[in-house]
């Protein structure tokens, strides 16, 4: 017996060092994935602060030697960036407002309105998730060019408000997390559909909306492709727009100037994302996308 128990405290002893040593191991990869995934950023600031000189010279160079902010004052000055801001600002408001009503719309619909063929629908409606952009790239300007959009900050304002299946699923799987009981109460009390929604389901959704306004207004931001196409006036450009004109005009050589460009241009998403970040996590889990 004496034996017996004293080999159990050492495996126990021993298990506990394996656990341990495991758990270092896995936090040692997450640690080196996420120094490779924050290491692109890092060098993209500390270039912007590098002179012409060093770069030339030097273009292995960690740090800048010396530290300078003409690249920043080169770059805004040099370019629109200011109108570019506004431009990608308001474009951003419009589309996540537009986006919060009508995803919050159309996933109470799906979630709690029943109707012939909704299912299908849905499904249907998700799937074109699956479609890449580029491929309808071609059809959308055709319409775009119907409409007399082309050239204009309404064919890329107007189609996000519209066409988001991701956000409608979200808001859907959000709708459904909430209890039912509140519908009935109020429907007991007089309310009607409309007034439901907005007097009980809406202010309900509030973590989902904060969640979803963020991922729009990253994806509207730095959208590239579809202002790329449409936009042709130069007051016109977004921020990502300009920034390849940016290059156009001063070519690539001086790295600092473009990366300045490129940090002016990515700072306030950010900032964003990193505010906000916990309300992303916590709406992911709380949906059920999380895999909890």
């Amino acid at each position: 017996m004496a034996t017996l128990e004293g080999v159990a405290p050492v495996r126990a002893t021993s298990g506990r060092r394996g656990r341990d040593l495991r758990k270092l191991l896995l936090h040692l990869v997450l640690l080196a994935a996420g120094l490779a995934m924050v290491f692109p950023f890092v060098w993209m600031l500390l270039t912007s602060f590098k002179a012409l000189p060093q770069l030339l010279d030097e273009p292995l160079s960690f740090l800048p030697n010396p530290w300078t902010i003409d690249n920043y004052v080169q770059a805004w000055t040099s370019v629109p960036f200011g109108q570019a801001y506004l431009n990608s600002a308001y474009i951003c408001l419009l589309s996540v407002a537009g986006t919060l009503v009508t995803a919050s719309m159309a996933g109470y619909a799906f979630a709690r309105i029943e109707f012939r063929g909704a299912k299908v629908l849905f499904v249907v409606f998700l799937a074109t998730q699956m479609i890449p952009k580029q491929v309808t790239l071609i059809p959308f300007y055709l319409l775009m060019t119907k409409f007399g959009w082309v050239d204009s900050h309404l064919s890329l304002i107007v189609p996000a408000m519209l066409v988001n299946p991701f956000a409608v699923f979200l808001m859907r799987q959000f709708v459904l997390t909430l209890p039912r009981e509140l519908e009935e109460a109020a429907r007991v009390d007089g309310c009607g559909r409309w007034r439901m929604f907005w007097r009980i389901v809406l202010p309900n959704l509030r973590p989902g909306l904060a969640a979803l306004a963020i991922i729009v207004a990253l994806d509207v931001w730095n959208n590239f492709l579809f202002p790329l196409v449409l936009l042709n006036t130069p007051d016109l450009f977004t921020v990502p727009l300009l920034l390849t004109s940016f290059r156009g005009q001063f070519g690539t050589i001086n790295y600092g100037l473009v990366m300045a460009a490129s940090a002016i241009a990515t700072i306030p998403m950010l900032i964003a994302f990193v505010i906000g970040q916990r309300k992303i996590i916590d709406s992911l889990a709380t949906s059920g996308l999380g895999g909890r």
